[in-house]
């Protein structure tokens, strides 16, 4: 399930709305991406004192309680914000509208800006039936006025129906438009996949490397387009052994053959080996897409932290830093490279909160390039 922009009619209603104020210049571009293991516990009224509470508080020996508001607020009301694994039962039409009051303004001076909601969630009656259907689900949280000036379209994609997936696309924002995808990567395991008519077909696993394919393909044609790629949220995989504490995950080995995948699709300019870490894909069920070499995209991170540890994925079951790994991150395509201004994880408790990730985000700065300017050239000029 997905919600879909207004039409013109509606959104000049929105706009009229909406007012004058403005916190944020619209040429810059922040996203946050939080994996938030069940919307329930944030779905609260604003509790400052529950991220910075007082020295010796009930609030600070308490289970956290999370309010999106606050989130939205402390963090200077950002352009974009990501949840992923919201879990929330497609037909539960209350927490849907708990979720879109817990991020309105609720206020009538223009004074804090508003927000829209789209959400995708599972429609696999096979493959996304546990826990009473309350499983998988990401949701876009957006700011009402980049909504109305920047956004064409808010979609699904046609091959999940696990409701892992939803893209933003934008008017021109800087050269080109973007496609901004949030993310809930399958997490590969030996569990079973079944196909439309509920045969099991393979592992989760293997329909990891198939969405994998099939996200490069689908990125490399919006490239095509003009558009440029940014993708964020929680894509299952560390990608080296400075993004695992105390170690990098490599077994059992079916990791290793995922991570390389990732790695020779997303991130290599080189051609996709049939034969990946020295094992076959076992995909046959599945064929992956096949594509003529990788996307040379820029892990923001990464890029600006290259040799920094930092952790996104934080189990609740262990003392906070003692197994980590940092498989959320935003990436974009390499024509974004040299917008990016900023990129950060915030690793502590109190952002983490009930879930067993921490947020991260990534800034661009589209002001300072005109569209039709080398984006290279000024940048190196510039240093």
């Amino acid at each position: 399930m997905s919600t879909i922009s207004p039409p013109p009619i509606k959104r000049r209603e929105l706009a009229d709305d909406q007012g004058s104020t403005s916190h944020t210049s619209l040429s810059l571009l922040t996203i946050f991406s939080h994996n938030v293991n069940g919307i329930a516990p944030y779905l609260q009224p604003s509790i400052k004192a529950f991220f910075q509470p007082s020295q010796g508080s009930q609030a600070a020996n308490s289970e956290p309680q999370a309010s999106l508001r606050d989130f939205l607020r402390r963090h200077d009301f950002p352009c974009l914000l990501f949840l992923q694994e919201v879990k929330i039962n497609p037909d539960d039409r209350a927490t849907l509208r708990a979720l879109e009051k817990a991020v309105a303004s609720n206020t009538t001076t223009g004074s804090e800006p508003d927000y829209v909601v789209h959400v995708c969630l599972p429609s696999d009656k096979h493959n996304a039936r546990g826990f009473g259907r309350k499983v998988y689900g990401v949701a876009s949280i957006v700011r009402k006025e980049w909504f109305l000036t920047h956004i064409e379209r808010v979609r699904p994609v046609s091959w999940d129906l696990e409701g892992r997936l939803l893209v933003i696309e934008t008017k021109a924002i800087g050269p080109r438009p973007l496609a901004i995808f949030n993310i809930y990567a399958v997490n590969g395991t030996e569990l079973p996949y079944k196909n439309a008519n509920g045969a099991v077909i393979g592992t989760r696993h293997d329909r990891k490397l198939h969405v994998q394919s099939l996200l490069q393909a689908e990125c490399r044609a919006l490239e095509t387009d003009g558009f440029g790629v940014i993708l964020a949220g929680d894509m299952n995989i560390a990608r080296t052994a400075l993004d695992g504490h105390p170690n990098l995950r490599v077994f059992p080995h079916q990791h290793c053959i995922n991570r390389a995948d990732f790695e020779e699709r997303f991130f290599a300019s080189a051609a996709i080996p049939k034969v990946i870490d020295g094992s076959e894909s076992s995909t046959a069920s599945q064929p992956p897409v096949q594509a003529a070499g990788g996307l040379a995209m820029v892990d923001t991170y990464r890029k600006l932290h290259p040799t920094t540890k930092g952790y996104t994925y934080y189990p609740r079951g262990k003392t906070f830093g003692e197994s980590c790994d940092r498989v959320d991150m935003i990436i974009v395509s390499k024509s974004l490279e040299a917008y990016i201004s900023e990129a950060g994880i915030l690793e502590t408790t109190a952002e983490r909160g009930p879930s067993d990730h921490v947020p991260l985000f990534a800034r661009f700065d589209f002001s300072e390039i005109g569209v039709e300017g080398d984006v290279t050239a000024f940048r190196n000029d510039s240093k």
